[in-house]
C-alpha cells in the first residue's frame, strides 16, 4: 500500500472525531466566547461581564462554593474509594471480583436525577437516617440534613466513589504481587510496602480518578439544585440564574468560561504532577 493511500485511510479514520469536536466543542465554544464580550444593554464589544464577576462578591462567592464542595467530595471519594479498590483486588477471591465490581457499578444503572430524589427521601427530616437516629435514642429531635451542603456532599460522595474506585482498582491489578513480596524480603512491614511502594504506583491512578470526580462534580447542576436546596450558590446555579431569570447570555458564557478556566488549571496540575511522579 503506499504513502498516499495510508494517508488518505488514516484521514478517513479521524474525520468523523474532528468533526463531531469541531461540531459539539470548537463551534459551540467560539459562539460562548463572542457572545460573552456583548453584554446585554452595552451596546457594543465589552469586557464587563468578565469584570462583573470580579467586582461582585456573589459571583466570587459561588465559586469558592464551588471549589469548597468539589474539593471536600473529592477528598472524602478518595479516601473511601481506595480500600474498596484494594478489597476488591485482593481481598476478594478472583472468581467473585467480576460480581463484586458488578454490583459496585450499580448506582451507574439508575437514574442520576432518581438516585439525587433518593438521597433527598432519605436525608429529609422524617427519612431513613433522622428516623434511625431518633429511635436508636442518639437524636431528641431530628437533624436537618436535607436541603444543605453536606447533603451535597453525601449524594456526590455516593456516585463518586464508585467512579474511583473502577480507576483505581485497574491500577492495583496492574501491580505484579512480586512487589510486594520484594519489599517484604527487604524486610518492610506490610504498612511500610503500602507507603512506599503500592501507594506511589497508584498514585496515577488515585489522580485520574480525582481530577475526574473533579470535573463532573464543579460542573454538576442536578444534585446541589435537588439535595442543595438552593440555599447555596454554586456556579452551575449562578450561571443558569443568568440564562433563566435574567435572560444574561454574556453574563452567563463569561461564567461558564472562567468556569472552564478553573479546569483547564486543575488539569495542568495535574498532568505537571503526574510527570513529575513518573519521572
Amino acid at each position: 500500500m503506499s504513502s498516499a493511500s495510508s494517508q488518505r485511510i488514516g484521514w478517513a479514520s479521524v474525520t468523523p472525531a474532528l468533526l463531531w469536536t469541531l461540531v459539539f466543542f470548537v463551534v459551540p465554544f467560539i459562539a460562548m466566547g463572542a457572545a460573552s464580550l456583548y453584554p446585554k444593554g452595552a451596546g457594543g464589544l465589552s469586557l464587563e461581564s468578565y469584570a462583573q464577576f470580579f467586582t461582585n462578591d456573589s459571583y466570587w462567592r459561588a465559586l469558592t462554593n464551588s471549589l469548597e464542595v468539589t474539593l471536600v467530595v473529592t477528598f472524602f471519594s478518595v479516601l473511601l474509594a481506595y480500600p474498596f479498590a484494594w478489597i476488591l483486588a485482593f481481598l476478594v477471591p478472583e472468581r467473585w471480583q467480576r460480581l463484586a465490581l458488578m454490583l459496585a457499578v450499580l448506582p451507574f444503572w439508575t437514574s442520576y436525577v432518581v438516585r439525587s430524589y433518593s438521597w433527598l427521601l432519605v436525608l429529609a427530616e422524617k427519612g431513613v437516617v433522622n428516623s434511625a437516629l431518633l429511635g436508636s435514642g442518639l437524636l431528641v429531635e431530628p437533624v436537618q440534613i436535607a436541603n444543605t451542603r453536606a447533603a451535597t456532599v453525601i449524594g456526590f460522595v455516593h456516585f463518586f466513589v464508585m467512579l474511583l474506585t473502577l480507576t483505581i482498582y485497574a491500577n492495583l491489578k496492574q501491580l505484579s504481587p512480586n512487589y510486594r513480596k520484594a519489599a517484604a524480603d527487604l524486610g518492610a512491614s506490610p504498612l511500610q510496602a503500602f507507603v512506599h511502594v503500592i501507594l506511589p504506583l497508584t498514585l496515577p491512578g488515585i489522580v485520574v480518578g480525582a481530577f475526574l470526580t473533579f470535573v463532573l462534580a464543579i460542573g454538576d447542576y442536578i444534585t446541589p439544585q435537588i439535595l442543595g436546596g438552593n440555599n447555596e450558590l454554586l456556579m452551575p446555579q449562578l450561571i443558569m440564574m443568568q440564562i433563566g431569570r435574567r435572560g444574561d447570555f454574556a453574563s452567563a458564557s463569561a461564567l461558564s468560561l472562567i468556569l472552564m478556566a478553573v479546569v483547564t488549571l486543575a488539569y495542568l496540575a495535574c498532568a505537571r504532577w503526574l510527570k513529575i511522579e513518573r519521572a
